[in-house]
């Protein structure tokens, strides 16, 4: 099926460890662990889990000096897993001393996020944010300067209010703040570049966590830099307010061409998965045509025609056996992540949404016939009966793919990105 072209907005381009972002390149799937860095252990464990899940990058808290000592440990692990998912330090208030004081720190780490909001000088009168972009300049590392309306500048907020209102017709006090958003990153990259970090090394953020906020702070942001942006309504919430509120605010700047890097702030439900924000990042790109990821399930939401519960059943099998199996087929064969899978309930737009995918079942609905035929690229192949139609049918996919994808050559790693047709 084909798709309209994606004008992507033109950025420069910023390599964060291998990962490239921005300059057109397709956009990248970033999380961050909620783990204790102290725990080395549970945080490298976690940071697997997130890569294993598709994060392309992976950001840890930074925040004290004992968890600043477990970086390079935590590194170490993940390297010994042959994990290679670049790392990125996440640094408030003293992240000027963790990063001057634990080099190897600053070292293992592939990027910095610094907060402008919460750094400056100190009560020695040391310009802190100097400091931090000092040490990225000295290891050559990139750096995300993330402006959060949660810990905007007040002295920035309050110099723009007042020279609102001096205006002959103010603007409103939220279009002030969210100009004092993109005042404050827009300025620390200046200043970041003044004190001698390259063009190419800065990266931008404003976070709020109202969806029409995020969309005006973003458009007006893309039109005043060329500097990748990374995306994200943060404290977005849990469940599927999270995931709707995130998908709104998302998905439209991303058809806009905005966005070079996504992260999904969901809090996780009480024992959640963690991974379930990489998830949902992947399905926003995936469903709008930017990115492959793992092969996609089509299934009916069901009606009275399909009063049995069993497509319902198979339909989630199978999209939790892909996503599954994913992290195997993906080191063993090219192109799996394009795959189609029809799961349909009744005979109304079953057999012809079953065609459509690369394999597809139509299950019987309510009073039909008790058979299930499977369509492998539009041809029916074979028609399934009994107790066994899921195993059945997971046979045929495992088959599926062992003919259909070619099997990567012994060496060969599987791409980290995968290009986009229009730019």
């Amino acid at each position: 099926m084909s798709h309209p072209s994606f004008l992507r907005r033109i950025t420069q381009q910023v390599l964060v460890g291998d990962i490239a972002i921005g300059g057109g390149v397709p956009i990248v799937v970033q999380s961050m662990t909620n783990t204790d860095t102290v725990d080395a252990e549970g945080t490298a464990r976690q940071i697997f889990e997130l890569a294993q899940a598709g994060s392309e990058l992976v950001r840890i808290t930074v925040n004290t000096s004992e968890a600043a000592v477990q970086v390079p440990r935590i590194r170490k692990m993940l390297d010994n897993m042959g994990c290679d998912v670049p790392l990125i330090g996440d640094f408030h208030y003293n992240g000027h001393r963790l990063l001057t004081d634990f080099p190897e720190c600053a070292e293992a780490l592939a990027k910095y996020r610094i907060n402008p909001g919460n750094v400056g000088k100190n009560r020695k009168g040391e310009d802190q944010f100097a400091m931090m972009i000092s040490v990225a300049k000295k290891y050559n590392k990139p750096v995300r300067i993330g402006v959060n309306w949660g810990s905007l500048d007040q002295d920035l907020v309050v110099r723009l209010m007042d020279e609102n209102a001096r205006l002959p017709v103010p603007k409103d006090a939220a279009e002030v703040t969210r100009e004092a958003l993109i005042v404050s990153a827009l300025d620390s990259a200046k200043r970041a570049e003044e004190i001698g970090l390259a063009h190419d090394r800065i990266i931008l953020s404003c976070k709020v966590s109202d969806v029409q906020d995020l969309i005006a702070v973003y458009r007006e942001l893309a039109t005043r830099s060329d500097y990748p942006l990374h995306l994200g309504l943060t404290e977005a919430g849990m469940g599927s307010k999270g995931i709707v509120a995130s998908t709104a605010a998302l998905s439209i700047l991303l058809q806009q061409g905005i966005g070079d890097t996504i992260r999904i702030s969901l809090t996780p439900e009480p024992g959640g998965d963690r991974t379930q924000e990489v998830v949902v990042a992947q399905e926003i790109l995936q469903t709008m045509g930017l990115r492959s990821f793992a092969p996609m399930v089509t299934a009916c939401p069901g009606c009275g025609r399909t009063t049995s519960t069993v497509f319902q059943e198979l339909a989630q099998s199978i999209q939790t056996y892909l996503r599954t199996q994913m992290p195997l087929w993906r080191e063993q064969y090219t192109g799996v992540e394009e795959m189609t899978v029809a799961v349909m309930g009744c005979i109304v737009n079953g057999p012809g949404e079953s065609k459509l995918a690369n394999i597809g079942i139509s299950l019987p609905g309510t009073g039909e016939s008790p058979a299930a035929p499977v369509y492998v690229d539009g041809e029916k192949t074979v028609t399934l009966r009994g107790d066994n139609i899921a195993a059945e049918f997971t046979r045929i996919v495992d088959d599926y793919v062992t003919l259909k994808y070619a099997r990567r050559v012994a060496g060969d790693k599987p791409a980290k990105r995968i290009e986009i047709k229009a730019i």
